[in-house]
């Protein structure tokens, strides 16, 4: 409530009638629960239940003005003045679903905003922003994935068209989406400058020069896939920035996508995940847990070195959420390091939870989600297994820690 509070102290007049409107109609419009086991995150996705379920809410979210609030109209947006951030705190205070379309708002809106032409704008982004239309990432290649200069995957010059032959892997979503944002090599010759950067639509071209192949993941989901490009041709149009650009655009959509959870899955990813959640109340889900779990014959929660790590986790969480304030105050507020720093803080974090409630559950945590003798049905383990990804996606952390330490703190590079 003190965050609540804080939050309608900072609000501009338009910002504090929009936050009435947006907590008005969620108390009224907020869905119910689907019928299977609710998702985190919208790449998450591997069902047709699950995307109509996903979608449908985005759509009604959309209609409702609490998507793409601060976009041009024109561009199907609200023409708000930073009202996105309190439509994301109110639905993360309503419990709503995630959103289906998180690559697309996350990543590839920000990125053909700033680098498209208002043509492709009008395009694409209202069905983004609506989830009408989804989309998925074009980046990692069997091998490139956290060089990301190193992709081969090639665009070849005809005329006023483009022929794209190559193979991207890690994509999530590929299989339901309309469109990809995708980085290509146009010049052998130059790694860096030698990247151009395409929105390529791939709906409409599979089974005939686009093949989407799913990848199960350590879960047992199929989460991932795979997708290959055979001659696909596309119209100059699609390009954004200038060939040879596609490094710098890459740049934008990269620091996007460090705090894309954040930014359009207000239920998910944010701090509310962090230190407490719906199975649990407002307790934190390892004391939570500890006091179902039994040690040596007593409750986990008794247990000095169980405390201890509770206690840690609790403290790291404050200190995300203080690194997370700092985007409000401008003088601090270095985009590129503050989405750094919480990715790969983040991450860290959620990993380090799913590990320690494992150690809590002991021997229980190789139960099997199906198991119904699982305690808080098999998340834990589930969560543990799929925190690596988190790690790993957007560069692995170790990656971030180079980029903070070479372009933020100036320090030397590693040899």
């Amino acid at each position: 409530m003190a965050g609540q509070t804080q939050a309608k102290k900072r609000d501009t007049p338009e910002q504090t009638e929009f936050r009435e409107y947006a907590r008005a109609w969620l108390s009224e419009n907020n869905p119910p629960l689907p019928g299977f086991k609710p998702i985190k995150s919208g790449v998450e996705m591997v069902t047709d239940e699950q995307r109509d379920y996903y979608c449908g809410w985005q759509k009604a979210a959309y209609d409702a003005g609490l998507i793409g609030c601060d976009y041009p109209v024109e561009f199907g947006g609200g023409s708000r003045t930073k009202c996105q951030s309190v439509a994301n705190q109110e639905m993360a205070l309503a419990k709503t679903p995630v959103f289906a379309g998180i690559i697309g708002l996350g990543m590839a809106a920000p990125t053909i905003y700033f680098h498209g032409s208002d043509e492709l704008k009008k395009l694409t982004l209202p069905k983004l922003f609506s989830g009408e239309e989804l989309w998925c990432q074009g980046f990692s290649e069997p091998g490139a994935g956290s060089d990301l200069a190193s992709v081969q995957t090639f665009a070849r010059r005809d005329g006023d068209k483009w022929i794209i032959n190559g193979h991207k892997v890690w994509t999530s979503t590929a299989n339901f989406a309309t469109w990809m944002i995708l980085l290509a090599r146009t010049d052998k010759a130059d790694k860096y400058n030698g990247l151009s950067y395409f929105v390529v639509p791939i709906k409409s071209q599979l089974g005939k020069s686009v093949t989407v192949r799913p990848l199960v993941k350590i879960t047992g989901e199929a989460g991932f896939n795979e997708v290959i490009f055979d001659n696909l041709a596309i119209d100059d149009g699609f390009r954004l920035d200038e060939a040879g650009k596609g490094w710098q655009v890459a740049m934008t959509t990269l620091a996007h996508e460090r705090s894309a959870g954040e930014m359009t899955t207000p239920n998910a990813g944010g701090q509310r995940a962090l230190t407490r959640d719906k199975v649990s109340g407002n307790q934190s889900p390892l004391i939570a847990l500890a006091k179902k779990c039994s040690r040596n014959g007593i409750p986990a929660i008794y247990d000095a070195h169980i405390r201890d790590q509770i206690m840690k986790m609790l403290i790291r969480s404050v200190g995300i959420k203080q690194n997370r304030r700092l985007k409000g105050v401008p003088a601090l507020a270095n985009p590129q390091r503050l989405a750094l720093q919480d990715k790969l803080l983040s991450t860290e974090y959620m990993q380090a939870m799913a590990a320690i409630a494992m150690e809590i559950e002991g021997i229980s945590s190789t139960l099997s989600h199906e198991d119904e003798k699982a305690p808080d049905a098999g998340r834990w383990p589930f969560a543990y297994l799929s925190s690596f990804g988190g790690t790993i996606a957007g560069g692995t952390n170790e990656i971030q820690k180079n980029i903070l330490g070479e372009r933020i703190l100036g320090l030397a590079k590693t040899k």
